[in-house]
């Protein structure tokens, strides 16, 4: 049997192993707490901890809030949930504010080691002596201060006695090297800013560069595995903890997920729930882990995704058909199945008895044998889909007109024998008469009926509120915008549409918020949190089929 290929990370490590290096694999999911996570997010879980499984290691989750501006417990919370709702248990956890008081003392080491200098340029001072990538940099003035000035200097810094902007921290590089990210990098800087977990016991606060590899070397993470766009900063991750001989993880870098017809950046997810352009984080027509939930996707769904589309070392766009058929796989696999009338007609069958109810086996899931059936009532009044239907149908159109025999499902044979409308020409009522001798659905004498209807009884259903959700956005590419426009004129007008006047079967009533079915004919549906006793919300995860290429003029 030829063996399964093996992705360039697992290379590595196997390589590792098999050198001597480590006994034990340890990894590290570092998500910082400044919004929710995405999709895109889901890759990196899926990566971190499934090969610290595979491997019989560990893998941390550990939050990255050095920058308490934008911090807070609420998206701490919302990003533990979802990592266990995707399956995964961390075996620790972690926050980069944990280390606080180390990566200070750190600091202070490479102040002494003459590696490190305190800054009295501006910002814009700062990009200005930096250089560009064909120029070189110029050392700061403040770059030749003593080892102990500095010192007393960055220990005001700590004491609050500096104004915002005024000071930074520095390593001591560089200007002249060709790699950007050595040019004397921002190691401290003064934020007199409340911090979720530390209140107000610091006023400044490691960057991102110098705490993450600190943050690694602590926990004794063996592979640190980030996205491409950290690669260019990896040389800065291997100086610290060369410079300070401390235990030296190993980053590597994988592509990011990048999907079409959707944003994967907090940055612009944050602006679509502060503008309200969606109901919030976990409106389901977001990219965000929380509003896939919400929307009905199956963890399960979202994990054989990242594990198709595997690990690569250049960043591509994945069609999101490959998700939606990720969705759509599992859920036909899990999904049972329900009767519901999204946009209802009466259907009155004149020849029925109107005291009587008889009751249909209803196969639950024809994928799933052990799902069994459902006893489903039948009665004389009945709802259809008003689609169903049409006085002057065009060729081709199979399901119920005037005279022509129809399918109910699991049921009988019907023939349309008239209408009742209102004043304004609007049908309210379609009249028939059933065959008794077709139960079951079949004809007795062996005639072919081409149309088959889905339907629920008037007596035995109740109104519900149906929630159709699209893709967010209606062009591939987002972010490609043209003339200077913003990504939210790529906005889909159609994401949700509202049914408010669908019909259930009533033992939809006894389910709870996140229990998701197949409505028949219709595609995926699950109940929102936001449904009552009094009035039940449906959201639609995903039609039965792609159609969206198909509305574009794109071949299926």
């Amino acid at each position: 049997m030829e063996e399964k290929s093996r992705d360039f990370i697992r290379e590595i490590i196997d390589a590792d192993l098999a050198a001597g290096k480590h006994t034990e694999i340890v990894t590290r999911f570092p998500p910082e707490p400044n919004g929710y996570l995405h999709i895109g997010h889901a890759k990196s879980i899926f990566t971190n901890f499934g090969i610290a499984e595979e491997y019989g290691g560990r893998c941390n989750l550990r939050f990255d809030d050095t920058n308490p501006v934008k911090e807070d417990t609420e998206f701490v919370e919302a990003i533990k949930n979802d990592v266990k709702w995707l399956g995964f248990t961390w075996s620790s956890l972690h926050f980069a504010s944990d280390y606080f008081d180390r990566m200070y003392l750190l600091a202070e080491q490479l102040i002494t080691m003459g590696l490190a200098y305190v800054c009295d340029l501006s910002s814009e001072e700062v990009r200005a002596y930096r250089g560009t990538l064909t120029e070189s940099g110029r050392n700061s003035p403040y770059r030749e201060r003593t080892v102990e000035e500095n010192l007393d200097l960055f220990r005001r810094m700590k004491a609050g006695e500096f104004s915002e902007g005024s000071r930074t921290l520095r390593a001591k590089i560089d200007m002249t090297s060709p790699t950007m990210c050595l040019r004397d990098p921002a190691m401290y800087r003064i934020l007199h800013k409340t911090h979720h977990r530390t209140g107000n016991s610091w006023c400044i606060y490691p960057m991102y560069d110098f705490a993450h590899c600190l943050e690694d070397s602590t926990e004794g993470i063996t592979h640190s595995l980030c996205t491409l766009e950290f690669e260019v900063n990896r040389p800065l991750y291997d100086w610290y903890l060369e410079k300070l001989d401390i235990f030296r993880s190993r980053q590597i870098e994988f592509a990011r997920l990048n999907l079409s017809y959707t944003v994967v950046s907090k940055r612009y997810l944050r602006k679509l729930v502060e503008e309200h352009y969606v109901s919030g984080w976990d409106d389901p027509r977001m990219p965000t882990l929380s509003g896939l939930r919400r929307r009905g996707v199956p963890a399960s769904a979202i994990n054989n995704f990242c594990s198709v589309i595997g690990l690569a070392k250049r960043n591509s766009t994945v069609d999101i058909a490959l998700l939606e058929h990720s969705i759509r796989e599992q859920l036909n696999r899990t999904a049972p199945r329900v009767m519901s009338v999204l946009d209802p007609v009466k259907l009155l069958i004149e020849n029925y008895p109107e005291d009587k109810t008889e009751y249909f086996d209803y196969v639950v899931n024809p994928e799933d044998d052990s799902a069994g059936t459902r006893a489903t009532p039948f009665t004389r009044e009945l709802y259809i889909e008003q689609d169903d239907f049409m006085e002057n149908p065009p060729k081709k159109f199979f399901r119920m007109t005037p005279g022509r025999e129809v399918r109910l499902r699991y049921a009988y044979l019907v023939t349309c024998t008239g209408v009742t409308k209102n004043d304004d020409g609007e049908i309210t009522e379609i009249r028939c008469a059933y065959d008794p001798e077709s139960k079951g659905g079949n004809a007795p004498d062996g005639r072919k009926v081409r149309g088959t209807l889905h339907w629920v009884s008037a007596n035995h259903s109740f109104p519900a509120e149906v929630r159709l959700y699209d893709r967010l956005f209606n062009t591939e590419n987002p972010m490609n915008t043209e003339n200077g426009a913003d990504f939210t004129s790529s906005l889909n007008p159609d994401s949700l549409n509202t049914a408010m006047n669908c019909r259930m079967e009533n033992h939809m009533k006894n389910r709870e918020p996140g229990f998701t079915c197949q409505f028949e004919r219709k595609g995926y549906f699950c109940i929102d949190p936001d449904s009552t006793p009094e009035k039940m919300v449906f959201n639609r995860t995903i039609t039965l089929r792609e159609s969206w290429a198909k509305l574009k003029g794109k071949k299926k």
